[in-house]
């Protein structure tokens, strides 16, 4: 058995931070001596050990609690879930003092990987499993196999301007973590397209408005709305930059504009996108 100190001088977490882990549930001493000091085993160890390896990637500390104490992921099962995180880490630190190794040389191009090939390679695999047969007819048809379409996929994503789009995924989950989680769990097919059809039916509505003031009661109240949906699909805890590149496609892209506004009438899709950005600047 170890002390709190004996710990704290082993791994360089203060005594503060172990007796905080405690009082949350996270690393409970094994157990007490008779004048009340904590002392732990190897096996707390081991699990103050993950937490640390947790802690790298700056995830919270209530998510290591709900990971650690799953019942249904063995100590094997993490560490290899860490390993993955690691060496993801690892390839970006790599990639990152190669950068700077070119930049010493003279060379000042920017390294603009968001996400790793092997990172590309799960979310490709995570989208192939969540495709139904007719999904993936589409792709066979036109690739000539699945083998084919995910040679062009990982061929796709690796390139500069996707890798700048999946920055701004992150963006709008909040991290990189939680914008991979999201493309492994893209959610329920049927219920998807209902959300689709939700938002459909909010444009639809704020063409209605066109003309009216964007800071309107009646305008406010359906970009709300939008902005719900927004959030429900795509499971963000914030929809404000998501939405706000929508607004701004609506406003400055041509190709988009001509193609709503056929349907809407001129001005309806620029309309859209300044009731979009007034809504989101009162909020």
């Amino acid at each position: 058995m170890r002390t709190v100190k004996e710990i704290s001088d082993l791994t360089g977490i203060s005594v503060r931070t172990l007796h905080y882990y405690d009082e949350i549930g996270l690393l409970k001493p094994t157990a007490k001596s008779e004048a009340g000091y904590r002392l732990y085993d190897d096996k707390a160890l081991e699990t103050l050990q993950q937490i640390l390896f947790f802690r790298e990637f700056d995830i919270s500390l209530k998510e290591i609690k709900t990971v650690i104490e799953n019942p249904a992921l063995e100590k094997n099962q993490i560490l290899q879930m860490q390993r993955k995180m690691l060496t993801a880490k690892k390839e970006r630190m790599e990639r990152l003092i190669a950068s700077i190794d070119r930049i010493l040389k003279g060379d000042h191009s920017m390294d603009f990987e968001v996400f790793s090939k092997a990172e590309i390679e799960d979310m490709y695999h995570s989208m192939e499993a969540n495709m139904s047969d007719d999904q993936k007819a589409i792709f066979i048809e036109q690739y000539g196999s699945m083998e084919e379409w995910k040679k062009k996929f990982l061929e796709n994503a690796s390139t500069e301007a996707v890798q700048k789009n999946f920055q701004k995924v992150v963006e709008w989950y909040g991290s990189k973590d939680k914008a991979l989680e999201a493309s492994k769990n893209p959610g329920n097919t049927e219920i998807v397209p209902a959300f689709q059809k939700q938002l459909g039916e909010i444009i639809k509505k704020l063409a209605e408005k066109k003309g009216q003031d964007v800071n309107s009661f009646e305008v406010k109240e359906l970009v709300g709305k939008y902005d719900f949906v927004t959030k429900q699909m795509f499971q963000l805890p914030d929809a404000t930059s998501m939405v706000l590149e929508i607004a701004d496609a609506y406003c400055t892209k041509k190709d988009i504009q001509a193609a709503q506004d056929s349907i809407y009438g001129e001005g309806t899709t620029e309309f859209i996108g300044q009731a979009m950005k007034a809504y989101y600047q009162k909020k």
